[in-house]
Order: structure tokens, then sequence, then C-alpha cells
């Protein structure tokens, strides 16, 4: 219906209000609006299959109502109608964009936070995975390595075979120059020592002990001869032959001079010199207890000093400070059954044949 200079005029296309729906769904002349609000169904989600049941009805409700043209008051009732249409269409395209920007603002937040979480709790790096394997080939090679350290710091004179014994009284094996022994104490069991630590009275050369533990890299010594003897290396030694012991890592003589012991004021038994450094101060005398004539693993020995007439002698009185637990080395001038010493562990050169 249109009004024209305060006239009304009856629009021969009725208006169809449809209340299945709640929309006036307009006649054919009417279509630009409709078309309008089809836009809008189809921005706002609803879907094109309401528009399409809808057009159906209306086509069906005008062919019916086409028989008579609408009252005057219908006509107004229909205006008021489409200024409020307008109104509610112009409304709910504005709610139904602020819903599109909400759900666009909600579907960021939600990529925002998955991002996010997928960043905490991303995949583990490569060194967490791995360090416990590093830290085996670490400690492989570590253990290596020492091992190593330990076969060169033998430093055998020359590259003859040699085998490493543990006392066997079955196994009789013979004790030759070039040899690396340690000494046992046989009354205590301790290993004959030494260590790059001074004594703090007396000569304060090198200090000499007798240490607790078997194995124990400090306890071990080479057998030399005499200097200017023509003893070569893999020969035997027998009963009262003069020998000299050098510890193998600080390379010094076994040594004894006049000077007092730390604890006992007996014969101080230190370690002195070096490779080209060696006096009659490191001379020892060896002498075999019981029968056999060369010197033998496990064999009851005594090393009498020959400047000074002492026995390399041990007992049980330990040190308290810088040597703990260690037991005190010393020379004593008569025999005791605690002048005892045996060779243990070590390494033996076999009999040089060509003798």
């Amino acid at each position: 219906m249109s009004l024209t200079k305060g006239r009304s005029s009856i629009n021969p296309t009725p208006q169809i209000r449809t209340h299945a729906v709640g929309l006036v769904l307009p006649t054919s002349s009417r279509w630009r609006g409709g078309a309008r609000r089809k836009r809008w169904w189809w921005r706002s989600g609803v879907g094109e299959n309401v528009l399409e049941a809808s057009g159906q009805g209306c086509r069906a409700l005008h062919d019916r109502a086409a028989v008579a043209p609408p009252a005057t008051q219908t006509q107004g009732l229909s205006r008021r109608s489409r200024a409020g249409s307008g109104e509610r269409e112009e409304q709910q395209q504005r709610e139904a964009e602020s819903a599109a920007s909400l759900a666009a603002a909600l579907a960021l937040e939600r990529n925002r936070r998955r991002g996010e979480a997928e960043g905490e709790e991303g995949p583990v790096p490569f060194w967490q995975r791995t360090w416990f394997l590093a830290l085996l080939l670490a400690m492989a090679t570590a253990s290596f390595a020492i091992a190593l350290l330990l076969y060169l710091g033998l430093d055998l004179p020359e590259a003859s075979p040699a085998q490493s014994y543990a006392a066997d009284p079955d196994n009789v094996v013979e004790i030759t120059y070039g040899s690396v022994i340690k000494l046992m104490h046989e009354r205590t069991k301790f290993r004959l020592h030494s260590h790059d630590v001074p004594y703090g009275s007396g000569s304060g050369q090198q200090s000499v002990t007798s240490f607790p533990n078997v194995d124990d890299a400090n306890s071990y010594w080479i057998v030399r001869p005499q200097p200017d003897t023509s003893a070569k290396q893999g020969d035997p030694i027998t009963h009262g032959t003069i020998v000299r012991l050098q510890h193998m890592r600080t390379r010094k003589w076994l040594h004894s001079h006049m000077h007092a012991s730390p604890i006992t004021g007996n014969l101080e038994v230190s370690c002195f010199g070096g490779d080209n450094e060696s006096d009659t101060g490191d001379y020892w005398r060896l002498e075999i207890e019981g029968s056999g004539k060369s010197w033998h693993q496990g064999q009851r020995i005594r090393l009498r000093h020959v400047d000074t007439g002492g026995y390399v002698h041990s007992h049980d009185r330990k040190y308290t400070r810088i040597a703990g637990g260690q037991q005190e080395v010393c020379g004593v001038g008569d025999k005791r059954p605690d002048n005892v010493w045996l060779a243990a562990e070590g390494v033996y050169l076999p009999v040089n044949q060509g003798k």
C-alpha cells in the first residue's frame, strides 16, 4: 500500500503475512525488499532452506488471497508492519554482525591458546633424550684413558713379555731385574708405599710408609741392579746381592740415612734422587730366609741397608695427619719378626735365557 497526496491507493498486489516465521513476505512487486532480507538470512547463517519454504508458502497464500483487495485499515497496518520489519531487520543484522565478530575473536583466542600449549608441550630437545648415553660414553672414555695411563706408567725398560702374578705357592715365579713388584709386610699385610709428600721433620725428603689397600699405584717398585755391574734385565737375583728399589711413580730410590724417623725415632727411610741421581744410600742387601738361593715370589726376605746396617721395618703404629691410617716405615739395627717382607702383586719379567 502507498499514499499519494493524502489519498490511499491500493496496490494491486497484496501483502501476505506469514505467521509461521514472523515475517511480512512481499508479493512480486515488493520483492526487492525481500531480496535484502534474503541476503541478511544468508549472512546470519539461517540458510536458504527457510527462505525457500517461506517463498513457497507466500505463493500459495497469494493465490488464495488474490480474490479481494485489502481494506484501507489493512493497508495502514501493512505500512506500519513494513516500517517495524525494517527496524527489526537492521537490529537483527547488527546482532548478526556482532555475533560474527565475537565468534571470530573466540576462534582467534582458541588458536592462540592452542599455539601456546603446543609451544609449552613441544617435542623434548635432542640433548634431553640423549644426555644419559653421553654420560656413559664420557665415563667409558675416562676409564679407558686412566687404564692407558696406568699401563704406560709402568715404563718397563724393554718391551719384554711379562705377566702379572698373585702369590701362589704352587706357581714358583722368580724375581728378576726389571720386574715391577709390591712388597708386603708379613705381619701387618701392609704394602711398602711412597708418595710425593715430604717428611715434616728429619731430612724433609719424600716420605715412605706402608699402605693398607692392595689396589694402589703408589706401592709399585722397580727392582734395579747396582750400577756398574754386568747384571741385565731378566737376570735372577740371589741371596746377598745388592739391589736398588725405584719408586715407579716418582722415579726416586728407596733410601736411608742417620736421620730419626718421625714416630719411633729409629733410622729414617725415605725416597731420594732420580733416574740419573743415585748413591750408596740407595743400596740394599737382599737376605733370603729359609731354603733357596734365588729370590722367588712369596719368599720371606729382609732388606738391609748397606751404609747404616738397618733393616727395613714397619709396625702397627700409624700416622694421624697427612698420611692418616698409614704405618711408619723405618730402619732398625737387629733382626726382628716384623722385618720380614714378601714379593706380592706385580709384573714379573721372565728369566733371561741368554745367560
